[in-house]
């Protein structure tokens, strides 16, 4: 008889490979003082989107064999993005908090600088930055980084899944069954 894996253990390697390709990413940006590049970071997202789909199209491949519902794509998508921010969210804590206490005022002078670029009035800048301090600690960065990447993550896994689902022929082939 077939053993049956859950979806949840069949994609927590995957999860972790994509927060540690995330942490990676993170940290060449970081040493070459370049952690807030928009450009960049719009690569990754590229990169994101591909690794998602190939680890969906082999969750199918493995798991699956070679058949998997929209649904089921889409909540393996969104465990595998699970699993990668809450590494990277304690990753992007870690590094805020203790590995460069700095860099929280960096991302206030770029914050600020971009504000300036945008012809905003002075006061309109002053009031935006006492926001921008108030909610730029390492807590905060870690809990709206958590909720940002899920909705970004559940987002790309809606768009993915459209690409990795695959029934079968019902005529032919049983019907997939949820794990």
């Amino acid at each position: 008889m077939e053993e049956k894996v859950s979806v949840w253990k069949a994609n927590l390697t995957n999860g972790l490979i994509l927060g540690l390709l995330s942490i990676v990413y993170t940290l060449v940006l970081y040493f070459f003082d370049l952690t807030f590049n928009r450009s960049l970071g719009y690569v990754f997202i590229v990169v994101q989107i591909g690794v998602l789909f190939y680890m969906l199209k082999s969750y199918r491949d493995t798991y699956l064999h070679g058949f998997m519902t929209y649904g089921q794509s889409l909540g393996a998508g969104v465990i595998i993005i699970l699993y990668s921010t809450i590494l990277t969210t304690i990753f992007s804590y870690i590094l805020y908090k203790f590995i460069d206490t700095g860099l929280t005022a960096k991302l206030l002078a770029f914050t600020e600088e971009n504000m300036v670029k945008r012809g905003m009035p002075q006061a309109q800048i002053d009031a935006g930055m006492a926001m921008s301090k108030k909610m730029m600690t390492p807590e905060f960065m870690m809990i709206s980084g958590f909720v940002g990447s899920m909705f970004f993550g559940t987002i790309v896994s809606l768009l993915v899944s459209v690409f990795t689902r695959k029934e079968g022929n019902p005529l032919v082939e049983p019907p997939v069954k949820d794990n």
